[in-house]
């Protein structure tokens, strides 16, 4: 069952899941995001996104964390049906920073709806509904860390806010090394005003945005493929 907790200095989110889950997940995501170009205006979101499936999809190839889970197998059941088995499931995991992880949330709802229109009626749908449960897996996560008031704003903005159409992908960026760089106190204080940045695009966001739109202007470039100075660093405090 594919599950999500934030990590121990909330600086991001473990997803985790037996291959399976992980990889249901990635296939829903291809099929929803589609092919590259298929979207105009949404290429950068949609590259955005595939950063996200990658860490899935190298997590479920074990290249991330590896768990054992208990998988409700017990000693009694065991000596019932005469079997011997083991009691725990092998999980794959990879931690997903908040900002990144709320951003893909956001942007996969503009896809679901470009995915339905382009495919029609979703009720035999396979791929939407898995699409459905990460966002709300992501959602139910950020509720056990924000007050009630801020969480009840940040549905209302998800429910409401602008496309990510031709969105500064950048930002994202900008918020992922804040978001670092901050204290574990910081974070938790944080992470609601983080949320609706994200999804209001406030002045502080169009501001930035026209910045990465006269960097691009020159060359003619799209704006996601402006890069950005600051740099990652090489480990992060999960």
């Amino acid at each position: 069952m594919l599950s999500m907790k934030t990590t121990q200095n909330h600086t991001g989110v473990k997803i985790s899941g037996d291959y399976f889950d992980l990889d249901e997940l990635n296939q829903a995501i291809y099929k929803v995001i589609g092919k590259e170009g298929e979207y105009h205006g949404y290429e950068g979101s949609r590259l955005r996104i595939l950063g996200v499936s990658s860490e899935i999809r190298h997590a479920a190839q074990g290249d991330r964390n590896v768990d054992f889970v208990f998988n409700g197998l017990h000693e009694h059941t065991k000596k019932q049906h005469g079997f011997i088995a083991p009691d725990k499931n092998i999980y794959f995991s990879v931690e997903v920073l908040w900002p990144e992880l709320l951003y893909a949330a956001y942007a996969l709802r503009d896809f679901v709806r470009l995915y339905g229109d382009k495919r029609g009626d979703l009720l035999a749908d396979a791929y939407a509904p898995v699409i459905a449960k990460f966002q709300a897996l992501v959602l139910e996560c950020l509720q056990g860390h924000v007050p009630n008031e801020e969480y009840a704003a940040i549905l209302e903005a998800f429910r409401k806010s602008p496309s990510v159409n031709d969105y500064a992908i950048q930002y994202v960026d900008l918020l992922n090394l804040k978001y670092i760089g901050m204290t574990r106190q910081q974070r938790e204080k944080s992470l609601s005003a983080i949320a609706m940045k994200l999804t209001l695009q406030d002045s502080e966001y169009q501001a930035f945005r026209k910045q990465v739109i006269s960097a691009a202007t020159p060359g003619k470039q799209p704006i996601h493929e402006i890069g950005i100075q600051a740099k990652y660093p090489e480990q992060v405090e999960w």
